[in-house]
């Protein structure tokens, strides 16, 4: 198949990251849409969310990976998460890697979601292109009517599920001790212990995780093309 026959739908907030104007260089023909979930469609099963390595990081303290995780898989066969950037620099971001990888493992094992690391957006447009050649990608891409998703009890789940050592089932009771995220979290150690299976080591991890002052500042002039 050639280049010039494969097309892309890419999302409107990926145009300041560069790469679908990589995309148009190399040949391949790009549609920018709104997408309610993932960041590029390169097959009518398939779609890519992109993150930077910050991003990804900030996505897992504010819960928003669980959810949009749960979202990609709802709704395509072939979710792709995309990891772009040093994870080197994961050490200088927070004090507490262990998180980072921890998260890396629910989307693998739990989520089933295959992640591939790139290292530039240079390197991210040429793995679009490879996954947009297989296959399957002949009849497609095409768009899908996603609803925006408004299940406050899931949201709300998936923000402690982002905690050190918190699964669904101790998410589930956390809810039921406090009622909402907010309260939980503003919660003592002591409290937190109190639920049945966290225990006080774990509740002091997490206290110590909130209260911590992170280092996610001293990259926020990362560049994301021709570093």
């Amino acid at each position: 198949m050639k280049v010039s026959d494969l097309r892309i739908i890419v999302d409107e907030r990926e145009k300041k990251s560069g790469i679908p104007k990589l995309l148009d260089a190399i040949g391949i023909k790009t549609e920018i849409k709104t997408l309610m979930v993932g960041d590029y469609i390169v097959g009518p099963e398939t779609i890519v969310e992109r993150k930077s390595i910050q991003d990804l990081l900030s996505s897992i303290f504010d819960g928003r990976l669980f959810d949009q995780c749960n979202r990609l898989k709802e709704h395509f066969q072939f979710p792709i998460l995309l990891m772009e950037g040093n994870v080197d620099e994961i050490d200088s971001i927070t004090e507490n890697p262990l998180i980072f990888y921890g998260a890396l493992s629910t989307i693998a094992i739990d989520f089933k979601i295959p992640i591939i690391p790139t290292s530039s957006a240079i390197h991210t447009a040429k793995l679009l292109v490879s996954l947009c050649s297989k296959k399957e990608s002949i009849k497609g891409p095409f768009l899908k009517k996603i609803k925006k998703s408004n299940d406050l009890h899931k949201q709300q789940l998936s923000v402690l599920c982002s905690l050190p050592g918190i699964g669904e089932k101790s998410a589930m009771r956390i809810l039921e001790k406090f009622g909402s995220p907010i309260i939980a979290l503003n919660s003592t150690s002591k409290d937190l212990a109190k639920i049945p299976g966290l225990g006080e080591i774990r509740a002091k991890k997490i206290k110590k995780m909130l209260e911590k002052k992170s280092k996610h500042k001293k990259l926020s002039n990362q560049k994301t093309l021709h570093d």
